[in-house]
């Protein structure tokens, strides 16, 4: 994919440079990490959809204690390059092995995926096997997720447009609300990064991307199934157990009882996601929704990383 020509993204992003990390070139983009810590195997965490690397500072900041640990940004996300989005899962699982090549980060890797990073930590682990030591997935999309959900969710899922789901301009309200809700759940963070998340995050800019990026979700699940089994490496799938104000928030007219029906088909899924390899497991997290797992319960996914690096 042609890279994007330099626009407003390009100008938002010059104008709030983040405030710790760097650059490396992979195949003329310049691409975002952030590491710290040393000894391996090393830590990558891979965001979930309209997240960004700097979202998991405070469990990356914690692994860091214990390793190398890494967070970074996709081409087309946060601070990396502009691209043409979507991309296939093979084209953003080889940028990130060339990243991580040149960064110098030494492998193996224990990735820890959340959301459509948990589907991009598992195809990496699929195609790269010898260099995964394990994963740590939080609420993973998954190629199978619709047929464990209610049919009334999946006919709601089916009808929604992305493109009429983001208007040119937000209305007011809409920005103050999730400003509010980041401030919420960032509220002991560093000023100078919670200001600057809150900011980046209610800018039409990143709130675009995060619609863009998942829009061939299909094709990517599609990818998934012809890689085939994941390898025998160690697993822990983390599933989030409540609905948090961020689900509220994009879930309005949907009665609580469906979303309840949701996170328990979610909980069978990836029940089974684990029972496909031999040393897989699922630990149900209670206290957080999907969005906010790393921001509500970072002791739990520090925890299965610190699980992970022991065995």
């Amino acid at each position: 994919m042609a890279d994007q020509p330099s626009g407003a993204r390009s100008v938002e992003t010059a104008e709030m440079a983040p405030p710790l990390g760097q650059y490396h070139e992979v195949e003329g983009r310049r691409l975002y990490l952030h590491s710290s810590g040393s000894g391996g195997p090393s830590v990558v965490f891979l965001a979930g959809g309209g997240t960004v690397g700097l979202d998991y500072w405070n469990v990356h900041e914690q692994a860091a204690q214990l390793t190398t640990s890494v967070v970074y940004d996709r081409a087309g996300t946060g601070w990396s390059s502009g691209v043409g989005l979507p991309r296939s899962s093979a084209e953003v699982t080889d940028e990130l092995r060339q990243l991580l090549r040149t960064a110098g980060i030494p492998g193996p890797y224990l990735l820890v995926g959340h959301s459509l990073g948990g589907l991009y930590a598992r195809h990496y682990a699929t195609r790269f096997a010898d260099e995964v030591a394990g994963l740590v997935l939080l609420d993973p999309a998954h190629e199978d997720y619709n047929a464990y959900m209610p049919q009334q969710l999946v006919e709601q899922w089916e009808a929604w447009d992305p493109d009429q789901a983001m208007p040119e301009e937000l209305p007011d309200e809409v920005v103050q609300l999730y400003r509010g809700l980041f401030a919420e759940e960032l509220a002991d963070w560093p000023q100078q990064l919670r200001d600057l998340l809150i900011d980046r995050h209610v800018s039409p800019g990143w709130l675009r991307v995060g619609f863009q990026e998942a829009k061939n979700v299909k094709e990517l699940y599609a990818e998934m199934r012809d890689a085939g089994p994941l390898p025998d490496v160690p697993l822990i799938v983390l599933s989030s157990m409540a609905v948090d104000s961020f689900k509220a928030a994009v879930s309005q007219g949907t009665p609580e009882s469906l979303m309840r029906e949701e996170i328990d088909g979610k909980r069978k899924l990836y029940t089974a996601l684990a029972a496909s390899v031999p040393r897989g497991e699922i630990r149900l997290v209670d206290g957080t929704g999907h969005a906010t797992f790393h921001f509500r319960r970072p002791d739990a996914v520090l925890q299965a990383i610190e699980d992970l690096l022991g065995r």
